[in-house]
């Protein structure tokens, strides 16, 4: 791949991750912040200090929300396309699409998923103040931790899928990194700060919506950045599909 496609990727990349970034901005607005709203009632209703805000909240809601979702959005698209143009070819032989999308899978089960499932995220009122660096830290730490582990699988399937073809190399690297991670979520420390007259319908819905958030973000750029990258790198199939399809329509109707 010469610099010229590698560049106009990573264009496309970070356009794909715009436009994502606004599909699970409406998530976040519609589905998450309602549970923020909740989570600050409880706060405000369990404390005697309030402390001033430098941002409102109606701020925070708004314009602080869209700005943080659409520059991770940018952000994570950017990444996604350098590591889609080192992927591409190297994890079998699939084309632009599928392997975008196995990319975006893949980046949101190792990146969130993996990472979630140990330390879900927690609505405001939830955790101790003072253990904010520790738990920052343990949260990353496991996420570094999912993404190694995710690339020693690749690695152990491509060299396994010799010997024992490609259906079971997949089985016993994936076998390979559940029990890494198993292993992982034993060792690495729990953190449980949630209080106990805490709304369990709100942190479960909360970690639901944020879940709900990541899956539309990285499901969004997997779809737009692999129709994107199919008509960069393979022009001619898809001029080719399209009269095809054209055909098609114009024979039914």
């Amino acid at each position: 791949m010469n610099p010229v496609s590698v560049r106009a990727l990573l264009v496309r990349g970070m356009l794909a991750g715009l436009a994502a970034g606004v599909l699970a901005l409406a998530v976040a607005y519609l589905v998450g912040e309602p549970h923020v709203d909740a989570a600050i009632a409880f706060e405000q209703a369990h404390t005697h200090e309030h402390a001033e805000e430098l941002v409102g909240r109606s701020l925070q809601s708004t314009a602080g929300l869209a700005t943080g979702v659409l520059v991770y959005g940018v952000a994570l698209g950017g990444i996604a396309a350098l590591a889609f143009c080192v992927a591409l070819g190297r994890i079998g032989r699939f084309g632009p699409r599928a392997t975008a999308a196995l990319l975006s899978a893949g980046a949101l089960t190792a990146v969130y998923i993996v990472p979630f499932l140990k330390y879900p995220a927690n609505p405001p009122s939830v955790g101790d103040p003072d253990t904010i660096g520790k738990r920052t830290t343990l949260y990353f730490l496991m996420m570094a931790l999912s993404v190694l582990l995710s690339i020693a699988a690749v690695i152990l399937g491509r060299r396994l899928a010799p010997r024992l073809g490609n259906w079971y190399a997949t089985v016993v690297a994936s076998a390979a990194f559940v029990l890494a991670v198993g292993l992982a979520y034993v060792f690495l420390p729990a953190v449980n700060e949630v209080p106990a007259d805490f709304p369990a319908t709100v942190l479960w819905q909360f970690r639901l919506a944020a879940l709900a958030i990541q899956c539309t973000l990285w499901a969004g750029f997997g779809l737009l950045f692999g129709h994107l990258a199919e008509r960069l790198l393979l022009p001619r199939a898809t001029a080719e599909r399209q009269p095809d399809a054209g055909a098609r329509t114009a024979a039914t109707s």
